[in-house]
C-alpha cells in the first residue's frame, strides 16, 4: 500500500485517483506523518450502504396522528 503526504496528494489528486483505479491499489494519505484518509478503488459490483433497505418496508397504519389519545396522555401524568 502506497503512502502519500496530503500536500502531494492535493497537487496530484486526479493522477493518483487514476492510478488507484488502474492498478487497484490503495493509497494512504498522511498529514504530518500520521494516516488521515485512505483512497481505495471503488467496486461496481459492491453493494452500496445507502438505500440498501429501499423497498423492503411497508407503512401499515396512520403515520401522522398521535400514537395515543389526549385522554390516554392525561392518564400518564
Amino acid at each position: 500500500m502506497k503512502k502519500m503526504a496530503a500536500g502531494s496528494f492535493k497537487i496530484h489528486c486526479l493522477a493518483v485517483m487514476d492510478e488507484v483505479q488502474a492498478k487497484r491499489e490503495s493509497v494512504v494519505i498522511t498529514k504530518r506523518g500520521k494516516p488521515v484518509a485512505k483512497l481505495i478503488p471503488a467496486d461496481n459490483d459492491a453493494d452500496d450502504i445507502y438505500n440498501f433497505l429501499a423497498g423492503k418496508g411497508a407503512i401499515t397504519g396512520d403515520v401522522v396522528s398521535p400514537a395515543i389519545s389526549k385522554e390516554e396522555w392525561g392518564k400518564l401524568r
